[in-house]
């Protein structure tokens, strides 16, 4: 028999382990915490990990992405869009006349169908904006809609990546409208922006772009090149605020989207730049 007062305090560790054992064979013991209705085991397990990682895994993401700080929060957008040249019948943009310590990244084509490039715009967080070809992404929208889902955009870069300076306006119109239509059947969407391919327009391509529902062209004044370098159309042989960058995608050599993305980020950041929403600005 247990010693005066022993007796109650066995009985409650007894009654504590069948309980415990009885949790851990249920299924109890997992991680605590809110988990998605219909989550199954590898989603709880990552909701575990995510948890145990905190902010502190957040805040060293840059890392993961080889960078070797995280870039800076941009600023507030304007309360209103930039006005912008006129004179024609849409404004052509080069750069976004802003003191704001910002530049702008735009993908062409789409091509290069990455999916840890999702991943990367995710995780940084980056506002980018992504000028599609219907007959270069078309076979994979599915991309391009999980990358809208994570804060990029969709814009126009017709249906066929013809050189449109030259061409009759009806030919003009249907690569514009046409890659609208595209955009709008897939996306739900109806891009205000257009970039011409290969940089190349006149003034049948600003009226019919105007008749397709576009408000600004945009054009570049930073290039990426394969291998990570970048070229300028004109001006200072530099990054500074207000630049619109272009970076091609599906080079045949060179750098992949993710290497080339991670460079450019790395001389954003040494100019002492941060990325926009062009967007916001345009």
């Amino acid at each position: 028999m247990p010693g005066p007062g022993r007796g109650p305090r066995a009985l409650a560790a007894v009654v504590a382990a069948v309980v415990l054992a009885s949790a851990l064979l249920t299924g109890c013991g997992r991680p605590a915490g809110p988990v998605a209705p219909g989550a199954g085991p590898g989603e709880e397990a990552a909701h575990g990990v995510r948890s145990a990682k905190g902010p502190t895994h957040t805040a060293q993401l840059y890392r993961h992405w080889g960078l070797s700080a995280p870039l800076p929060a941009p600023p507030s957008p304007p309360a209103r869009r930039l006005r912008l040249p006129g004179g024609t019948p849409l404004p052509v943009v080069h750069r976004v006349p802003t003191r704001d310590r910002v530049v702008f990244l735009t993908y062409d084509d789409g091509a290069e169908k990455d999916p840890r490039f999702v991943d990367m715009v995710r995780e940084l967080r980056l506002p980018v904006s992504m000028f599609l070809t219907d007959s270069v992404a078309g076979p994979g929208y599915g991309h391009f809609a999980r990358l809208r889902s994570v804060g990029a955009s969709i814009q126009n870069h017709t249906l066929d990546h013809a050189a449109l300076r030259g061409l009759p306006y009806t030919g003009q119109r249907a690569e514009i409208c046409g890659q609208q239509n595209k955009l709008r059947a897939r996306f739900g969407i109806r891009p205000r922006l257009f970039r011409p391919p290969y940089g190349t327009y006149d003034s049948t391509t600003l009226r019919a772009a105007a008749d397709c529902g576009i408000t600004a062209v945009v054009l570049w004044r930073a290039a990426m090149e394969g291998d990570g370098g970048l070229t300028y159309a004109h001006g200072p042989g530099r990054l500074r605020a207000g630049d619109i960058v272009s970076v091609p995608s599906g080079e045949p050599t060179g750098l992949s989207l993710r290497e080339r993305t991670t460079r450019l980020l790395r001389e954003i950041q040494g100019r002492g730049l941060t990325v926009g929403r062009l967007e916001d600005y345009v």
